[in-house]
């Protein structure tokens, strides 16, 4: 059974009414019941665009969005910062798609005007020539992370990182963050970023338990036995 803690696990939905275009609110239920089944208490604290972002939850996970969505998000981080001031303390975050470029420091839309980030990210973004559309697999560098990473990608943004920041995972098939070397994602401090939809967290347990291991102040946790999770790994690699 897991260490009693005085109040539940609390993970921040972080504007699913602007940054959930693609069904990425999946990665916060994901996150949910693996910790249920755990034996944790846990809830989803769901932060939409008439609410102050607080900076006291456990874990927060952003999703993807278009090029207005993005604009209207990146407002609203700014107004209340206290996503950038939870990750300042280590709390981990996980970006998706166009959440990269909103944490970046600035992203160029698609009519060519550029737009300012919350440079939580060493990153920049500007549209590429072709959309990045599939199936992507990549094996992870970061630490702690041993498994293959799988996921849809669906963007036409090429994310350059800067020296303040590092890949998730090297391409193996697929484009990635589609500018410069064949790599995948972002990491820098405690924020993670990736390209990779499905939910990403519904396709790569491993990752979603290396988050959770951090929310919860432990260097692991034994894994759950979950065969219809292992098969959808399987079809999903041979993809």
């Amino acid at each position: 059974m897991p260490e009693a803690r005085d109040s539940a696990v609390r993970i921040g939905l972080v504007l699913p009414d602007v940054m959930g275009t693609y069904g990425d609110g999946g990665n916060a239920l994901v996150l949910r019941q693996r910790l249920r089944m755990r034996g944790y208490d846990t809830e989803i604290v769901e932060i939409t665009l008439n609410d102050p972002v607080p900076s006291s939850l456990d874990l927060y996970t952003l999703g993807g969005a278009e090029d207005y969505a993005q604009r209207l998000a990146t407002r609203h981080l700014t107004r209340y910062p206290g996503l950038q001031e939870a990750a300042a303390r280590g709390v981990p975050v996980l970006a998706i798609c166009a959440a990269i470029q909103v944490l970046g420091h600035w992203y160029e839309t698609s009519n060519g005007e550029r737009v300012d980030g919350i440079s939580l990210f060493d990153a920049t973004t500007a549209p590429q020539d072709v959309r990045a559309i599939g199936e992507v697999t990549t094996t992870p560098t970061l630490d702690g992370l041993t498994q293959p990473l799988t996921g849809f990608e669906n963007h036409r943004g090429g994310t350059t990182l800067g020296s303040g920041a590092r890949p998730l995972a090297r391409v193996r098939s697929g484009v990635g963050n589609g500018a410069g070397e064949p790599v995948e994602g972002v990491v820098q401090g405690s924020v993670l970023g990736t390209y990779m939809h499905g939910p990403v967290l519904a396709r790569n347990p491993e990752l979603a338990d290396y988050l959770l291991a951090r929310a919860l102040g432990v260097d692991a946790l034994e894994p759950l036995e979950l065969p219809e999770v292992d098969k959808l790994r399987r079809e999903r690699l041979r993809a």
